[in-house]
C-alpha cells in the first residue's frame, strides 16, 4: 500500500478544520497509508526571508519519496489529471509526499526539491483551507483511480 504525506506548516487550531481532516484521512484509509506531517511556523524571526530559509528547512527533513509542491505558481491539473500523476507515481514509488508551505512561500530549495509544482488555481486560499483541498483532492484521486462513483 502506498503511502502518501502531506508536510504542512503550522497547525489546524480550529476545531472544524480538525474534523474535516480526520474526516479524510479515515476515509483515505482504504487507499493508502496517509500521514499529516506538521512542521512548526517560523515567523517570529527577524525577516521573511529567514522565516523562508528555516521553514524550508524543517520541510526538506519531512520529504520522503517523490515529493509535490502546491503552490500558487504550479500547474493547474484537472482532478482526472492529479488522479494520474498519482497513479503514475505510485508505480514508481512507495512514498509520495505533497507539501503546502508557509504563509511566506517555500525556499528555493524545496522548489528544488519537487518534482513538480501544482496549483490549486490563481486565487489565493488560507493554508487551513488549502489542507482540506489537498486531502479532498487526494481523496478524490483515489476514488478516480479506483473507479467509483464518489467522482462525477
Amino acid at each position: 500500500m502506498i503511502t502518501i504525506n502531506l508536510v504542512c506548516v503550522g497547525n489546524l487550531k480550529e476545531k472544524f478544520w480538525a474534523e474535516a481532516q480526520n474526516e479524510y484521512i479515515k476515509r483515505l484509509a482504504k487507499f493508502c497509508k496517509f500521514n499529516i506531517i506538521e512542521v512548526a511556523e517560523q515567523n517570529r524571526t527577524s525577516s521573511v526571508p529567514e522565516t523562508i530559509a528555516r521553514e524550508g528547512k524543517l520541510i526538506l527533513e519531512k520529504c520522503k519519496g517523490c515529493t509535490f509542491l502546491f503552490d500558487l505558481g504550479g500547474k493547474n491539473l484537472s482532478s482526472e489529471n492529479f488522479a494520474s500523476l498519482i497513479e503514475k507515481e505510485s508505480q514508481l514509488s512507495s512514498t509520495i509526499t505533497f507539501v503546502i508551505g508557509g504563509s511566506y512561500g517555500v525556499s528555493e530549495q524545496v522548489k528544488a526539491r519537487a518534482k513538480a509544482l501544482i496549483s490549486f488555481g490563481a486565487q489565493t486560499l488560507p493554508h487551513n483551507l488549502a489542507r482540506i483541498v489537498a486531502l479532498e483532492q487526494i481523496y478524490r484521486a483515489f476514488n478516480i483511480i479506483a473507479g467509483t462513483s464518489y467522482h462525477k
